[in-house]
């Protein structure tokens, strides 16, 4: 028994009443981009994060934990919904090629695997998290990024009163971008130069200061989404660190065919945006505290899929995890997950628990004592439930049919345990990982576990039946120009 897990368990039977005496406020905090090491508290030693190993030290930190897709859209769709991308169709980012919008096939994707159409807007009858909260008489706020649908599909649209920057695009890339003027309807000017993520995060704290019911606050930073821009202060302190690591000799890349993916964490500008992000953070918790209402505010801090390392300037590296963003290995899926409880959560505690982003759903309504809803939230489990005893066992899947701008192939795959299957649908085929073993994901056991490798084939075979999940579709005969590239 891990000894972690019993003092949990032990801390939530003491507790509970406690959180379920009182309204408590949510505080989701999501990053965009940000990868499983780009914490200090999760092993980064270049980035400085100081307000976020804070909040560690006052949190529960998990290893286990996963976005429900190696791309932002989806993810974040399950964690509105409590359903994964595959169940909800919403299985690549919104605004990107969708063979089923009728606009031609571009080339590349052509032969020999077309992507799975997919929904490019979250669907007005299922319920969402904001929603669930409302019905409890909470207020709901968001600001930042959404990426879940243009008109008719915006945060005021799924449960939100308040929309601060809350648009169709992937990133800030109006105006000035990262810096005012924004260019986002959603979000008016501030001065000359004001930093979007300080002004993302003053929003925050001026919703919750003045709020006067239970409230429910996503902050969705646009960091660190490219495009790489960092505040000028911040650019020269990481230049200086970076001129300051004895980098002779070494290897700044690996080959991640058909990429190259960034081995080190030495980045000037992804340095000082994360720390921007970081400052913007504490900001938050400062204004919670300042305000008198930080004990009765759950909080969490999650990203959406894994950081940026094999395309757009690769400016950050998640090893030992392999590959990132876009890509089904660890790092393009694992995440780095704060999940604060107060008077349940025991602070500075760290869980090897499978968790993934359709949990939040049901956790955070079981965080502030509301009933589930599991007819909503088909896919997700409670942390909370989870921490009790005994565990209930659990595989969890993802399904990413097409490919990924940072090279990633059309796959799916499910975890079990400590046991990892990936299907990638385009020459490589099956793939089983050990991952306490082998992290890295670096030696490749599907000939050698036959039975385990069968197992989990079942599991995911039966998933992708349940959610009748699209597949990519073969380009038998394809004619004129170019053959496709590997």
């Amino acid at each position: 028994m891990n000894v972690g897990y019993l003092c949990m368990a032990l801390c939530w039977l003491v507790t509970v009443s406690v959180v379920n005496g009182s309204e408590k406020n949510v505080l989701f905090i999501l990053a965009d981009d940000l990868g499983y090491k780009d914490l200090g508290c999760y092993g980064s030693r270049f980035y400085e994060t100081p307000h976020l190993d804070a909040l560690a030290v006052d949190s529960v930190r998990f290893t286990n934990a996963y976005a429900a897709s190696p791309v932002c859209s989806p993810t974040r769709s399950s964690v509105m919904t409590g359903r994964y991308p595959a169940r909800t169709r919403n299985t690549d980012y919104f605004g990107g090629f969708n063979s089923a919008d009728g606009r031609v096939v571009p080339r590349r994707w052509v032969k020999p695997l077309v992507p799975a159409p997919y929904v490019e807007r979250l669907a007005k009858e299922l319920e969402t998290l904001p929603e669930a909260f409302k019905k409890h008489g909470y207020a709901t706020f968001f600001a930042g990024k959404w990426h879940l649908g243009g008109e008719g599909s915006l945060p005021t649209d799924h449960g939100f009163d308040v929309n601060k920057g809350g648009l169709e695009r992937g990133g800030p890339y109006g105006g000035n971008k990262y810096f005012s003027p924004y260019g986002n309807k959603y979000l008016s000017d501030g001065p000359g130069g004001e930093h979007l993520p300080d002004r993302l995060a003053g929003e925050t704290v001026r919703f919750m200061r003045s709020c006067k019911k239970p409230f429910f606050a996503l902050l969705s930073f646009y960091s660190v989404h490219t495009p790489l821009m960092g505040r000028d202060d911040l650019v020269k302190k990481y230049q200086a660190k970076s001129d300051g690591l004895a980098m002779k000799g070494v290897d700044l890349f690996r080959e991640e065919f058909p990429r190259k993916v960034r081995a080190v964490q030495n980045h000037v500008i992804y340095g000082a945006m994360v720390e921007a992000m970081d400052e913007a953070v504490g900001k938050v918790i400062r204004g919670l505290k300042e305000s008198g209402k930080y004990e009765d505010t759950v909080i969490v801090f999650f990203s959406d899929n894994g950081g940026l390392s094999t395309s757009e300037g690769s400016p950050t590296s998640n090893f030992p995890l392999r590959a990132g963003k876009g890509w089904m290995y660890e790092g393009g899926i694992r995440e780095p997950l704060l999940l604060r409880v107060p008077a349940v959560t025991k602070g500075g505690m760290v869980s090897d628990l499978l968790v993934t982003s359709t949990d939040f759903f049901p956790t955070l309504l079981e965080a502030c004592g509301k009933d589930l809803q599991g007819g909503d939230h088909v896919d997700g489990l409670s942390i909370m439930g989870q921490l009790r005893m005994p565990r209930k066992a659990r595989a969890l899947f993802w399904h990413y049919p097409h490919w990924g701008n940072q090279g990633g192939i059309p796959s799916s795959a499910v975890r079990v345990g400590d046991w990892k299957l990936i299907q990638f649908y385009y020459k490589k085929g099956l793939e089983l990982y050990h991952l306490v073993d082998d992290p890295s994901e670096s030696v490749n056991l599907v000939d050698k576990e036959v039975g385990k490798r069968d197992e989990l084939k079942r599991v995911l075979d039966v998933f992708m039946k349940d959610t009748d999940a699209v597949l990519p579709s073969r380009y038998e005969e394809f004619r004129g120009g170019e053959g496709f590239r590997w």
